[in-house]
Formats: structure tokens, C-alpha cells, sequence
């Protein structure tokens, strides 16, 4: 079996090198994962989103450490998207 080089994640992105660029992206919340109200907000259509800031970063993120201070609570979203993988690559490319 032979598998493409851009479809292993990267060994390189760590969550000590990770840079957060997914916490820039908007989180639609579609599942129940206990994240805290102080958090959410309702996007133009009704929909229940991740708060972000006024600079465009999810305000759950601790920008001191680039973590996310409600890792066990947080978005489905979130939980599915790997670092390394395809889109976390991207995502660092559009934000160098």
C-alpha cells in the first residue's frame, strides 16, 4: 500500500510548535460538548458559533500559552481537526 506523502501528518507540529492558526477559523457548534455560554454567540444566521475577538481569534484560546483554556469542553470541530494533518498544514500556510 502506498500512501502520499501530504496525507501523514507533519511530525513536526507539536503542541509546543503548534501556532493555534485553527483558532482563527469560525467554529459552528453542532453537538453538545459542555462549552461554556461565556463562549458561545449566534452568527448572522441563528447558528451557534465559538466566540471570537475582536482580532479575528477564538476567545477560548489563552493567547500567553496558544492553548485552548476549554480543551475538555471544546467543539467537535475542534476535536477533529488534527495537527499535521492536510488542514492544519493550510491553515498554517495562510497564516505565515
Amino acid at each position: 500500500m502506498i500512501i502520499a506523502m501530504s496525507a501523514l501528518p507533519d511530525a513536526k507540529v507539536t503542541c509546543a510548535s503548534c501556532r493555534a492558526c485553527c483558532c482563527r477559523l469560525e467554529v459552528m457548534l453542532i453537538t453538545e460538548t459542555g462549552v461554556p455560554e461565556r463562549f458561545i454567540e449566534a452568527d448572522r444566521w441563528g447558528g451557534s458559533v465559538m466566540a471570537r475577538l475582536d482580532d479575528g481569534w477564538c476567545a477560548a484560546l489563552d493567547r500567553s500559552t496558544m492553548m485552548c483554556t476549554i480543551y475538555e469542553q471544546r467543539p467537535l470541530i475542534c476535536r477533529e481537526f488534527e495537527e499535521g494533518e492536510y488542514e492544519c498544514l493550510a491553515e498554517r500556510e495562510a497564516n505565515l
